[in-house]
C-alpha cells in the first residue's frame, strides 16, 4: 500500500535494542493509521490492566497514510499508550512537522517498550537509528532541550521531547514537538518520562509514495477550495486563531467561569482572539502543509513563543476568574517549557481555587507561593512552574483535579470525565457536546466529536443546542468521523469544510484504496469500538460514562443557558442503542463481528 512506508521501529529501552519491523498491512487496512492503528497495535501489545507507568506499558508514535503528503494539513501524528491519568487508552494528537519528518525518514511508527536504566534519547537519520545518553538533557526545559539537540544534530532535524513535568511523572505531562506543538492530553508525557526517554530526534530525506498523482491533485484542489471558501477555515481561524471562539462561546452563555460555577465571563473581550491579535500577535505559525494557519506566535515582555490556543486562554482566564491576558500568555509559555497539558493544568488550578474558596485548602498550604483564589492573576504563572517541577503544593496539583479534590475531601470540585479535565464548553447549554464528553473514550475531551460545530457554529447545519432529539445520533456520527480523521493523518479543523467523501478521495489517491465516504466513517466506528474494548478490558465501563454532578444537578445560574442542566439520563440509553451496545454499555458480539473487531 502506498502512503505507508511499510516500516515500524521497535525500541526496547530495557535492552537497548533497535529493530526495524514490517508494518502489519492487514491491520492498517482495517484501522487506517494514527489513532486507529496505534490503538489496534496497543491492544495486541499490552494487557490493558497494567500500571500505565510500569515498564510493561508501551508508548507509540504513529503517523497516518496522509502524513507527509501534499494533502492539506498532512502533518499529524498520534502518541498512543495507556493513560496514567485516566486508565483508558490514550491517543494524543499533535501537529507541527515531526510527524511528516518521521515519514520522510521511512517509518510509519515507533514503538517504545521497557525502561532505560539511565536517561536516553533516540536519533533517527533515515536508516541510521541510535540510542544516545541524555544525561546532560535530563532536567532541562523543552526549549533548551530542543536547542541543544538541533545544535548537535543539525537545524533541519525535528525534535520531540518531554520537560520537567514528564520527568517528574506528572499525570498532566504532555509530549512536546517543534518546541510548542503538543501531544497534550492524558499524561502521555509521564509515560515517556517513566521510560527514562527524554527525546526523539528525526531527520528524513525521503518522500511518501502515492498511488495516483493525478487523482490526488484533483482531490487536493477541490479540498483546498472548500477550505479557503469556508467561513471558519478560510476566515475566522486564519485571522484570530482558535481564540476566535472566546466571544462566540461566551455570548452563548457556555463559557465555563470560576470552575464551571457560571457560564458567562464579564471580561471575555479582554482575553478574546481579537484582543490577542491586536496586542500580542507577532506572526502566524502554521503546521506542515497547513493552509489554515491557526497557530499563533506571541510576545509578552520576556516571553515569546507559540500560542495560546482558545482552550488555554479559557483554562487560565475565565475558569480561574482572571482577565489578565499577559499572565495567561505567560502561563501558556511555562506549560510549553515544562511540558504540561494547558487544559488540565489551568483547570486544576481552578479546582484548587474552589477548594480555597470553600476553606478546604488553607493559606498555609501555599507555603511561600501566592494564594490560589479566583481572580488572582499573580498566582497562575508561579503555580504552573511549581506544578511542572512538583514543588510544594505543586506536587499535588501535578496529579490533576480529580486526585486533588479527593485529597481535600471534595471530589465534586473536579470538573472531569474519567478523571480528565473538561475543556472550555459548559454542556448544560450544549446537550450534544455533553453526551460526547460523557462517552469519550479518553475522558473529558472536546475533539473526540466536536458537537460545537453543529450546535453553536451551524456546521454542517444548525441544531438547537438545547434539544435532545437526534443528539445521540449526531454525536455518534461525529465521534466516528473524527476517529477516522485522526487516523488518516489530517487536522480535525479541515472537517469544518470537508466531508467524508473528500477524506476518502484523498486517502484513495494516496493509498490506492477504493473507500467511499460511508466506508471512511465505518472505519471510524471500528476504531471507536476497539477503543471501547480496550477501556472495558482495563476496568472502565458504563459507570464512568457520566458528567460531574454540578452539570447534572445545578442549573446554570445566569446568561442564555440560565436554568439548564445536562440531560444525560435521556441521551445515554439511546446512544448505547445506536452504537449497537447493550444497556450495560458493552458492544454486542454481533456489532463487533460486523465491524471485524477482535477483542
Amino acid at each position: 500500500m502506498t502512503g505507508y512506508t511499510g516500516k515500524v521501529l521497535r525500541i526496547d529501552l530495557s535492552k537497548g535494542t533497535i529493530k526495524t519491523e514490517s508494518l502489519d498491512h492487514d491491520l492498517a487496512k482495517k484501522y487506517i493509521g494514527g489513532r486507529g492503528l496505534g490503538t489496534a497495535m496497543l491492544m495486541k501489545e499490552i494487557d490493558p490492566k497494567i500500571d500505565a507507568l510500569s515498564p510493561a506499558n508501551k508508548l507509540m508514535f504513529v503517523t497516518g497514510p496522509l502524513t507527509g503528503t501534499s494533502t492539506p494539513t498532512g502533518g499529524r501524528y498520534m502518541a498512543v499508550t495507556k493513560s496514567p491519568l485516566t486508565g483508558t487508552v490514550a491517543s494524543s494528537n499533535s501537529g507541527g512537522f515531526f510527524g511528516a519528518e518521521l515519514k520522510f525518514a521511512g517509518y510509519d511508527a515507533i514503538i517504545f517498550e521497557g525502561k532505560a536504566a539511565t536517561p536516553k534519547y533516540l536519533v533517527i537519520e533515515d536508516a541510521k537509528v541510535e540510542l544516545k545518553d541524555a544525561g546532560d538533557l535530563w532536567g532541562k526545559l523543552v526549549f533548551e532541550t530542543t536547542d541543544m539537540l538541533e545544535k548537535r544534530h543539525g537545524e533541519k532535524c525535528r525534535v520531540v521531547t518531554i520537560g520537567p513535568a514528564g520527568e517528574k511523572l506528572s499525570l498532566l505531562a504532555s509530549i512536546m514537538n517543534d518546541r510548542w506543538r503538543a501531544a497534550g492530553r492524558s499524561g502521555v508525557g509521564a509515560v515517556m518520562g517513566s521510560k527514562n526517554l527524554k527525546a526523539v530526534v528525526v531527520r528524513g530525506t525521503g518522500k511518501v509514495a502515492v498511488a495516483d498523482d493525478a487523482k490526488l491533485k484533483e482531490a487536493f484542489t477541490r479540498c483546498m477550495k472548500k477550505i479557503k471558501e469556508n467561513g471558519v477555515t478560510g476566515s475566522g481561524l486564519p485571522a484570530y486563531g482558535t481564540a476566535v471562539l472566546v466571544n462566540i462561546i461566551n455570548e452563548n452563555g457556555v463559557f465555563p467561569t470560576n470552575n464551571f460555577q457560571e457560564g458567562v465571563f464579564p471580561a471575555a473581550e479582554e482575553i478574546s482572539g481579537e484582543t490577542l491579535a491586536a496586542k500580542y500577535l507577532k506572526k502566524k505559525d502554521p503546521c506542515f502543509r497547513c493552509p489554515i494557519a491557526c497557530g499563533r506566535y506571541c510576545e509578552v515582555d520576556e516571553v515569546k513563543g507559540g500560542g495560546p490556543e482558545y482552550e488555554t486562554i479559557w483554562a487560565f482566564s475565565a475558569d480561574c476568574g482572571i482577565s489578565d491576558l499577559k499572565e495567561v500568555i505567560k502561563a501558556n509559555y511555562w506549560c510549553n517549557e515544562m511540558g504540561l497539558d494547558t487544559i488540565s493544568a489551568g483547570a486544576t488550578l481552578a479546582a484548587a481555587m474552589e477548594l480555597y474558596q470553600r476553606g478546604l485548602i488553607k493559606k498555609s498550604d501555599f507555603g511561600d507561593g501566592p494564594v490560589l483564589e479566583f481572580g488572582n492573576a499573580a498566582s497562575i504563572v508561579e503555580w504552573t512552574k511549581r506544578m511542572g517541577t512538583g514543588t510544594g503544593l505543586g506536587a499535588k496539583l501535578a496529579l490533576g483535579s480529580f486526585r486533588l479534590g479527593e485529597m481535600y475531601g471534595a471530589p465534586e470540585v473536579s470538573m472531569t470525565v474519567k478523571k480528565q479535565e473538561l475543556p472550555a464548553y459548559d454542556p448544560r447549554g450544549i446537550q450534544g457536546q455533553g453526551i460526547q464528553y460523557a462517552t469519550s473514550n479518553r475522558g473529558g475531551c472536546h475533539v473526540r466529536g466536536y458537537m460545537i460545530s453543529p450546535e453553536i457554529l451551524g456546521l454542517p447545519e444548525k441544531l438547537d443546542r438545547f434539544a435532545i432529539d437526534g443528539k445521540s445520533n449526531w454525536t455518534k456520527i461525529f465521534q466516528d468521523f473524527t476517529a477516522a480523521i485522526d487516523s488518516v493523518g489530517l487536522c480535525l479543523f479541515t472537517s469544518f469544510a470537508m466531508g467524508a467523501d473528500d477524506y476518502a478521495d484523498l486517502y484513495n489517491a494516496v493509498a490506492g484504496t477504493a473507500l467511499t465516504g460511508a466506508d471512511f466513517i465505518t472505519s471510524g466506528e471500528r476504531i471507536w469500538n476497539i477503543e471501547r474494548m480496550f477501556n472495558l478490558s482495563a476496568g472502565i465501563g458504563a459507570d464512568q460514562d457520566t458528567l460531574p454532578k454540578r452539570l447534572l444537578k445545578e442549573p446554570m445560574p445566569e446568561g442564555p443557558a440560565k436554568g439548564w442542566v445536562h440531560k444525560l439520563d435521556q441521551l445515554l440509553p439511546e446512544y448505547y442503542k445506536l452504537r449497537g451496545w447493550g444497556t450495560n454499555g458493552i458492544p454486542t458480539k454481533e456489532k463487533l463481528a460486523a465491524l471485524g473487531v477482535e477483542a
